[in-house]
């Protein structure tokens, strides 16, 4: 009777114990040496499609697993990739070998890990691939390039190629993002075809990228390839409905001419890249000496440059808008220069685009509006209270609503935003980027006047400039110089002339240097307004200061008759430009 109570006790207890292993969390199996399964719990019955939720998986990595742990005699433990369809499980497994009973068991314990594997796969792929793309981030293709260095092979060469593409923040303001990064996406796929299992392709920035030829016979071989990548990208993208054109400038570098260090060897290639950027774009080049020296003294501007805005050496100087039939000054541009370690007067064909490139122009513009400021009364009697005082402003900030709006509020603060005249270029009002819908009106708002700068050296569409919304119209001097030899530029001056009117927009004619210019312009179009050597040249606030006229009728007068007189002995261009 005890032996049946105590046995009574057994069996519960046996099915409490067994209960409680269905129910465990994690799956659990017992099985004997032979493989046989003696024990199932209801977790390890789902893992392994046991239940019938789903067919079962390949379970070889499993059984291997097992062999190995019952052959040592000792724990085993193992990542179980289980994949159903596209859906995968990972398990992290351990095996144990035990002796119970006089028999050899395995028991195997299993922990579902993929939500964990699942994170960090994503943050590897977001430390060594491109998320947009897909492609190998900058460090992959770096470890590649040192692997292939450490080896230093004799004989053994390759090409590390830099890729831009050429215009890209102008096809992002004209398409939208959007359409900006599909397009980096489909261009991706076309750098990528043709590409062996030994070369790389990686997008290492914004619309930068890195490609590893590897091996390489020779630079002929290489420049043949880049030929047939470059003009695979003259057809057009089509992305959102729209027709995309793009180029990409390329600069390459051989190993072990051009370098025996990655990053050598990278610079290079960008010093490359940018001589193609500088010289046309949308083709490629391979490094040579001579651009490692351009690009040391391209460093040195940039240092100076840098140095001349902490120190202040930027200065102001001031060209007169003159009314050709009465001679009066109708308004001035004010123009940047700079004074470089010994005092020389550079004109801004020598820094501005570097100040674009460093983010500097910024701080430039306003450098000018404070000039100014500081200097209104000295230009008031100079040139009159009522003259205009255009400041010029580059495309690339006419489209960046922060600082346009910083800067209407500066004009603002000078108590007499009326005075002043805004100049950009026609792009910037021709791409997508919400000037006029956005940026325009802060401007109206204030009294702020519009001019189009340099016209007819962008887009310069006649359709496009109805529907500008300007006050004065640029006529670039390229349209202007000998234009009474000219007649085909004489026909395009007037349907300019002819539409400005009709807009009521003013026309000044740009870069006025000899009397048959201006004859011209006098007899045969009814422009009023022009700007140029002819009349004055651009006047520093220093040879303002220094003059003592007896009114301030008389000084305006000066500003603009005096030069002229000076201009027909011949004053040499080289004294300033205009921008």
């Amino acid at each position: 009777m005890n032996d049946n109570k105590y046995s009574g006790a057994s069996e519960a207890e046996l099915g409490f114990l067994k209960e409680i292993v269905r129910m465990l969390p994690a799956g659990l199996t017992v099985q004997d040496a032979q493989g046989k399964l003696l024990l199932v719990n209801d977790v390890a019955a789902a893992q392994l499609g046991m239940d019938g939720s789903r067919p079962s998986p390949d379970l070889a990595q499993r059984r291997e697993a097992c062999e190995r742990a019952l052959k040592a005699g000792q724990a085993v433990v193992s990542e179980e990739a289980l994949q159903d369809g596209a859906a995968r499980q990972v398990l992290l497994t351990t095996h144990r070998p035990v002796q119970l009973a006089g028999r050899e068991l395995l028991i195997s314990a299993s922990a579902d890990i993929t939500e964990q594997k699942n994170f960090e796969d994503q943050l590897f792929r977001s430390a060594y691939f491109d998320e947009l793309t897909g492609l190998p981030s900058r460090r992959v293709i770096e470890h590649r390039a040192n692997s292939l260095l450490a080896r230093d092979r004799s004989g053994e060469q390759f090409a590390l190629a830099f890729l831009d593409v050429d215009n890209f923040k102008h096809i992002n303001d004209y398409y939208g993002h959007a359409v900006g990064d599909a397009l980096l996406v489909e261009l991706s796929k076309r750098l990528g075809r043709d590409l062996r299992d030994s070369d790389m392709l990686s997008r290492i920035s914004g619309d930068e990228f890195l490609l590893l030829l590897s091996p390489i016979q020779s630079q002929e071989e290489v420049a043949e390839f880049m030929r047939s990548t470059l003009e695979r990208l003259t057809a057009p993208f089509f992305i959102d409905n729209s027709e995309v054109f793009v180029s990409t400038s390329v600069g390459v570098s051989l190993y072990p001419d051009h370098g025996r260090s990655f990053e050598t060897l990278r610079q290079n290639a960008d010093i490359a890249m940018y001589r193609i950027k500088n010289n046309g774009k949308g083709s490629a080049s391979f490094f040579d000496a001579g651009m490692e020296r351009e690009a040391l003294a391209r460093m040195k501007i940039e240092q100076s440059l840098r140095m001349a805005i902490l120190e202040k050496r930027f200065c102001c100087a001031f060209q007169s808008k003159v009314d050709i039939r009465t001679q009066e000054v109708k308004g001035i541009e004010a123009l940047v220069r700079l004074r470089d370690d010994e005092g020389v007067i550079q004109a801004p064909g020598s820094f501005i685009n570097l100040a674009g490139e460093l983010g500097l122009i910024d701080e430039l513009t306003h450098l000018v509006l404070a000039e100014i400021v500081k200097s209104i009364d000295l230009i008031n009697d100079t040139f009159g209270a009522e003259a205009t005082i255009s400041i010029n402003v580059a495309a690339k900030q006419a489209g960046n609503p922060e600082f346009m709006r910083n800067f209407a509020q500066a004009l603002e603060d000078t108590g007499f935003p009326g005075r002043f005249m805004i100049e950009v270029t026609e792009d910037a009002f021709v791409a997508k980027n919400h000037f006029q819908a956005e940026i325009l009106p802060m401007f109206r708002k204030l009294g702020v006047g519009i001019s189009i700068d340099d016209f007819g050296t962008g887009y310069s569409s006649l359709s496009a400039l109805a529907d500008i919304t300007a006050d004065e119209i640029k006529i670039d001097r390229s349209f202007i110089t000998d234009i009474h030899k000219r007649p085909r530029s004489q026909g395009i001056l007037r349907a300019i002339e002819s539409l400005s009117e009709a807009l009521g927009m003013t026309v000044i004619a740009e870069g006025i240097e000899s009397y048959e210019e201006l004859a011209y312009l006098q007899a045969a179009t009814k422009i009023r307004y022009a700007q140029g050597y002819y009349f004055a040249r651009p006047i520093f606030l220093e040879e303002l200061k220094l003059a003592t006229p007896a009114s301030s009728e008389s000084r305006a007068s000066v500003s603009a008759a005096r030069p002229m007189q000076q201009n027909r002995q011949g004053y040499s261009r080289a004294n300033g430009y205009r921008r």
